[in-house]
């Protein structure tokens, strides 16, 4: 196993930020993104083939005109501001002399340690200091954590341009108008065969394989050298929307020579190729062919492919389907009327013509695979769905694998679900999810296509970016030319090509918490309070003071909620009060002036203490002074 210390990385010990609140992410997965199934081997020697350089194969690009470039001491820096410590919030700045941009700008869900917390996102306060220098935002696709950060931020660092493919549009657009900004955002759409030039950053763009259409990897042109950016794709060759990744691209841009590879680690640690998404249309319709009660089915809203096969395999057994989710369906009608779903007329139906119709020809598709509480498959399972209630031969299948952290709240949801009478189908037990990330294979290929100078895995907890790390290493990329970052460092390259990790003070990362209409006003403080009420509750005292004297006037009044049931536990509320009265008088015969901070803090510290050697839990103890 090679160590991250063998790779230009941050020194032991010294990384930038710690793990959230010093809790260790789960990454375990309920099961596996997909399996090691190679991909039909003429079609990978075809797509092989095809990227050995016959130019008529290749599509016509604009050629970039580089003399523009002006000669110029200062260095390229690319700053990720999140998604290489974690699993969402991807962000990633690079900047040239006086030009910035920024591509993608993502959220990450909360896992258990974050109660109240519904989204996370980057800090930008630097961002927010270097505003008049962005020339503008690319967005790699539509899903959240690439754009589900965007009403947060982009408010805050003056609302540069947004540039990005039709669908991402489209979902930004209706994002947008959901939080009233859509008036002052510049959204501006491009197709993969134009270019875009931005300051000294000139930009291609090629199409890459994901779980959602107009998905696309950048090439980058810098006064240094080009950088190719790779994140959250796959080499699928029967893909569900039939546009397989466009290996004739990758080529040509590659055969100008890459200075920088940056690619998607999600699933650097699986093995072999990513199942295709053809293979998992053939379980789909052999589960609406056998089952014969309702079927409800649970992905990503903005899982388009998924939702197209599910379509698919509806109409193929004469089903129709119900849709229920906010999010899901506005995304599927954001994605009909740009033509990037094709379904039936009529397909789609209330909950309420559906009770009419026979158990197996209905399917209700929804959200809700990663256990989120709100969502359609969560409500199910908790019976309090508006209009829909679990009954005897249901099932229930999740197309998802969980997201480190939501482990726990998926398992909930699977649970309840059974309990009220369902049979779950979900990856752990059949090949029902496929990624839309590579696996070790399609990775190596993508590093012998590109054949770059220099390598920076992105996208993915600490350990995928050094497994990452390790298969670069063995495709012949040198040890010093493998850079492992954190959030907030910075790789520089100069006008040599030569290229090093770099720490700037000025630049600040870390995590930003959104609470209900709160954008960063929850903290690390806060975060840790919630942990110890949601662990221990709280303990409240409440002490009325003669104001001159300090005495105690009445016996003083307890108020506990987390942490004992009063009626049960007298003798031991009796047995606090009396400690609260004896702290009171020991300091009223010190015959000082009253202070009560100080005498809030030793309430809490005496009492803490008495707790905890009563009960051996620590709640949170709010000392409470009323002067008369």
């Amino acid at each position: 196993m090679i160590k991250k210390s063998n790779y230009n990385s941050a020194k032991s010990g010294q990384s930038k930020k710690p793990t959230r609140f010093g809790v260790n992410k789960k990454t375990s997965r309920l099961a596996p993104y997909g399996h090691n199934k190679t991909p039909d081997k003429d079609k990978l020697d075809a797509a092989i083939a095809g990227v050995s350089g016959q130019t008529g194969a290749v599509h016509s690009l604009t050629p970039i005109n580089t003399s523009g470039y002006t000669s110029s001491r200062q260095n390229l820096r690319i700053i990720p501001m999140g998604g290489i410590e974690e699993v969402g919030e991807n962000m990633t700045i690079l900047e040239y002399g006086n030009d910035l941009i920024i591509v993608d700008m993502g959220l990450a869900f909360p896992d258990e340690t974050m109660p109240g917390i519904d989204y996370i996102i980057p800090d930008t306060k630097w961002l927010q200091l270097n505003k008049h220098r962005i020339r503008g935002v690319i967005i790699t696709h539509g899903h959240l954590d690439h754009i589900g950060a965007i009403p947060y931020i982009m408010p805050k660092i003056g609302d540069p341009p947004i540039y990005t493919m039709a669908l991402t549009a489209g979902f930004i657009k209706k994002r947008m108008e959901e939080f009233g900004l859509l008036q002052r955002t510049k959204i501006n759409v491009f197709k993969k065969d134009d270019t875009l030039a931005l300051g000294n950053f000139k930009m291609r763009f090629f199409g890459l394989n994901h779980n959602i259409p107009d998905s696309i990897g950048l090439s980058i042109q810098t006064p240094v050298g080009q950088i190719m950016y790779a994140t959250d794709w796959k080499f699928d060759h029967t893909p569900a929307d039939g546009r397989p990744s466009e290996f004739q691209k990758i080529a040509q841009f590659a055969s100008e020579g890459v200075l920088l590879l940056m690619s998607d680690s999600t699933n650097a640690t699986k093995p072999g190729y990513c199942m295709s998404e053809r293979e998992l249309g053939q379980t789909i319709n052999r589960l609406f062919s056998d089952l014969k009660g309702r079927i409800i089915f649970a992905s990503f809203s903005t899982n388009i492919s998924r939702v197209q096969q599910v379509f698919n395999s509806a109409a193929k057994f004469n089903k129709k389907v119900v849709v229920t989710g906010r999010s899901l369906v506005n995304n599927i009608e954001i994605a009909l009327s740009l033509g990037y779903l094709k379904i039936q007329p009529k397909i789609i139906i209330k909950s309420e013509a559906a009770k009419k119709l026979p158990d197996n020809q209905v399917v209700i598709l929804t959200t809700g695979s990663q256990g989120e509480e709100a969502a359609g498959l969560a409500r199910i399972a908790r019976n309090d769905h508006k209009s829909i209630k679990i009954k005897k031969g249901d099932t229930a299948i999740v197309s998802a694998s969980p997201i480190p952290g939501n482990e726990r709240a998926v398992a909930s949801v699977l649970s309840n679900l059974t309990r009220l009478g369902a049979h779950v189908i979900y990856s752990k037990i059949l090949d029902i999810h496929t990624s839309g990330h590579a696996h070790q294979e399609e990775l190596k290929l993508m590093m012998a296509l590109v054949k770059p100078k220099y390598f920076m895995p992105i996208h993915g907890e600490h350990h995928m970016i050094v497994t990452h790390a390790e298969l670069a290493k063995s495709m012949g990329i040198p040890d010093p030319n493998i850079f492992v970052l954190d959030n907030g460092q910075i790789l520089e390259v100069n006008s040599a090509r030569q290229a090093k990790i770099v720490e700037d003070p000025k630049v600040t990362t870390g995590y930003v918490f959104i609470d209900g209409l709160g954008i960063g006003d929850v903290g690390e403080v806060v975060i840790r309070d919630r942990q110890v009420m949601a662990k221990d509750g709280m303990f409240v005292i409440i002490m009325t003071l003669d104001r001159r004297s300090g005495k105690l006037i009445n016996q003083p009044d307890i108020i506990s909620r987390g942490f004992i049931y009063m009626k049960g536990n007298d003798d031991l509320i009796r047995e606090v009060k009396h400690e609260v009265r004896k702290i009171c008088d020991s300091k009223t015969k010190e015959k000082l002036e009253p202070n009560w901070a100080y005498l809030r803090n030793v309430i809490r510290d005496d009492i803490g203490e008495f707790l905890y050697q009563r009960t051996e839990r620590r709640p949170m103890i709010l000392p409470v002074v009323i002067e008369i």
